[in-house]
């Protein structure tokens, strides 16, 4: 005959313990000790994690400073050697001739080209035929030569560049009939000076 467990506890965590066999209560016990350790583990693993960072911060601080050292001594450099080429500038000496030219370039490329060709452009009627224009920086003056039908053109053409506000003013310098064309056309030329009025 076979033997019957007869069991009259009441249901709890006692007479669950007592039913449980010893190679499952052994599971448990591992599996919370495995619990345990990866718990452990992980908060190992986060500690390096902010070591880690915390060091790869200050490195990046130290790297930073070093930067700016190394901008700060090149721009030491560079002021050294602009300073010894300032230097270097003063000493050289630039020939006379050298000077005027320079000089004569700057003032040629200083001109102020567009209100000149405004303000003749501005004054020449259809009847009068520009030849050139040849400004004279240093005078401040701008010689042009021309053609007109008659000479009452001519003198219109002259009180016209005296009206513009660009012009302080204009004087006949020259005129000659062109006996060749047989138009006879007056050839002429207008000095102009420019400034503030």
């Amino acid at each position: 005959m076979r033997t019957m467990r007869i069991d009259f506890a009441a249901p709890g965590w006692r007479r669950a313990m007592y039913r449980l066999h010893p190679a499952a209560l052994a599971g448990c016990v591992l599996g919370l000790a495995l619990c345990a350790g990866a718990g452990l583990y992980g908060y190992q693993m986060v500690q390096q994690q902010r070591t880690r960072a915390a060091q790869l911060r200050e490195l990046e601080r130290q790297q930073q400073r070093m930067l700016v050292q190394q901008q700060q001594q090149l721009a030491q450099q560079r002021m050294g050697a602009q300073g010894a080429a300032a230097l270097q500038a003063a000493k050289v000496q630039i020939p006379d001739a050298q000077a005027k030219a320079i000089n004569a370039t700057v003032l040629q490329l200083n001109l102020p080209w567009r209100d000149m060709q405004e303000a003749v452009g501005a004054a020449t009627p259809p009847n009068i035929a520009l030849l050139a224009l040849e400004p004279d920086p240093n005078k401040q003056m701008l010689k042009i030569s021309a053609e007109a039908k008659n000479a009452d053109d001519m003198i219109d053409y002259i009180e016209q560049l005296k009206q513009q506000e660009f012009f302080v003013g204009a004087a006949l310098s020259r005129h000659e009939i062109n006996d060749a064309d047989p138009n006879r056309p007056i050839r002429f030329q207008v000095e102009a000076q420019w400034g503030t009025r």
